[in-house]
């Protein structure tokens, strides 16, 4: 099966706001796919139906043929657009947790990035700036051997120094045969790592298209284009 994410007529609302509007989505295996738009267009909150912490209120999501549950929890790694860790913990506490909780965690992997980017085993969360905590919830998420990888605003805290870093950490961490999702509003750092884009606004995507298709077609890059099909 190549398709790993299917999302078939996916409506969410909230009360009386359409947060998303009848969304299609297919995602092959092997991809790094740019999920991006302005702020309040749909990207969290098609990533949070994705990883299960919404439920649609019309349509369907697939992963790698199953609902979003218990059994996909085991195959997607996410990165919320929060920190999501215990702030007394230290780093080195923290990596044994995630051992304890995911059998496909990578403990040698984790250790190996952190010491890159000079973040302390037995520093505590709490005493970590906020690039540094950014860090080292980036580098657990891509510590996992998983199938697909939801990253949602993953460079937004991190110095530009440390980006190329990260984006490569991305590119070469992840199996190939998974795919990643990445939303980001810093295009034209992460456009190089990107396979596809995915422009959404108004909780419809205006379009899918791969990286290179809009360079040939558009003979544009994906951050102008996006400049186009957004501007005010």
């Amino acid at each position: 099966m190549s398709e790993l994410l299917k999302c078939t007529g996916i409506t969410k609302r909230y009360a009386s706001v359409l947060a998303l509007d009848n969304v299609d989505l297919a995602v092959e295996r092997g991809k790094i796919i740019g999920l991006l738009g302005p702020n309040g267009s749909g990207k969290t909150t098609l990533i949070k139906l994705i990883n299960g912490l919404l439920t649609p209120t019309e349509g369907s999501i697939l992963i790698n043929g199953s609902a979003p549950g218990v059994e996909t929890k085991k195959i997607v790694s996410y990165l919320p657009d929060n920190s999501f860790l215990p702030t007394w913990m230290n780093t080195e506490q923290i990596v044994k947790l995630f051992c304890d909780f995911y059998d496909d965690f990578r403990p040698e992997l984790a250790y190996e990035m952190l010491d890159k980017l000079g973040v302390s085993r037995k520093a505590t969360l709490k005493n970590l700036s906020k690039g540094n905590k950014e860090k080292v919830c980036l580098i657990l998420v891509m510590s996992r051997n998983a199938q697909l990888y939801v990253l949602d605003e993953p460079i937004a805290a991190v110095d530009p120094a440390t980006r190329d870093y990260v984006i490569s950490t991305i590119i070469n961490n992840h199996n190939p045969d998974s795919s990643v999702i990445i939303s980001t509003h810093i295009i034209s750092d992460i456009e190089p790592a990107l396979d596809e884009a995915v422009f959404i606004n108004h909780g419809r995507i205006v379009l899918h298209k791969s990286v290179d298709a809009i360079r040939e077609e558009d003979g544009k890059s994906v951050d102008a284009l996006f400049r186009e099909v957004f501007k005010w």
